[in-house]
């Protein structure tokens, strides 16, 4: 156990900072991150990936000039000052790189693009505006008007709903699938522009919801969808890899 900071009379030891972290949450997420790293790193060497001297040098310049550190002298105060040898610095920049280079491997464009052909369906997204009414006979007389009067959606939602939405008359935005409750995104995807559905009851029962689809986009695979792929491949191959390994958080 080692006494990590002091504040006045009060030691925080390493010890207290792990019960800290998992007292707050905050443990189980950094726990996750450096899982995955190491599961990364792990899978770099069973690969045959390599790491040449200069590419960690390279790397460690970089780092140096980002933290300020010009001289070697500074390099060397800021390393003892974390009690880090310069060996244990070498190595943690070369397992980052090791997770970079793993990560190239894992998320290619090509893959990007086939996962993107194989579920385009997953980032379709539609615009939708809706009225949340607090009971079932407010949303039946709602939906009555707008069978008739469509246009009158806005009007309707700013007056009757009680969602924060009603100042916008209801408008929510871009939808991506996986937003709305199952059963109702089914339908929402489903229906056609200008079309209004519903109404749905909440779980409970104590709301109920109309939809109005102003807009379909089909997906495309523009920059933000790229990223979220990329994201998608990344947590599926450290799943993958998480299975093959044994792992206990001591």
């Amino acid at each position: 156990m080692t006494n990590l900071i002091r504040i006045n009379d009060e030691i925080i030891s390493s010890d207290s900072f792990v019960k800290l972290l998992k007292l707050s949450g905050r443990f189980d997420g950094l726990i996750d991150d450096i899982v995955q790293e190491k599961l990364a790193v792990h899978s770099a060497r069973k690969h045959g990936v390599r790491i040449t001297p200069e590419s960690v040098q390279q790397r460690s310049d970089q780092l140096r000039r980002v933290n300020g550190l010009h001289r070697a002298v500074e390099m060397k105060r800021y390393l003892e000052s974390m009690r880090v040898t310069p060996e244990e610095y070498e190595i943690y920049v070369t397992e980052t790189l090791c997770f970079e280079k793993m990560m190239e491997h894992v998320v290619t464009d090509d893959k990007v693009e086939q996962f993107f052909r194989l579920n385009s369906p997953q980032f379709d997204t539609i615009d939708v505006s809706h009225i949340v009414l607090d009971s079932a006979g407010k949303a039946k007389e709602i939906m009555a008007i707008l069978i008739d009067e469509p246009e009158r959606f806005a009007e309707l939602a700013n007056e009757h709903s009680i969602a924060d939405t009603r100042g916008h008359g209801g408008h929510i935005g871009s939808v991506l699938r996986g937003a709305l409750r199952g059963d109702v995104e089914a339908k929402v995807f489903h229906a056609q522009k200008g079309e209004i559905i519903g109404p749905f009851a909440s779980p409970d029962g104590t709301c109920f919801e109309i939809f109005m689809v102003n807009e379909k986009r089909p997906a495309v695979l523009d920059e933000e969808t790229k990223a979220e792929i990329r994201r998608v491949l990344k947590e599926q191959w450290l799943a993958a890899q998480a299975s093959e390994h044994r792992l206990e958080v001591m």
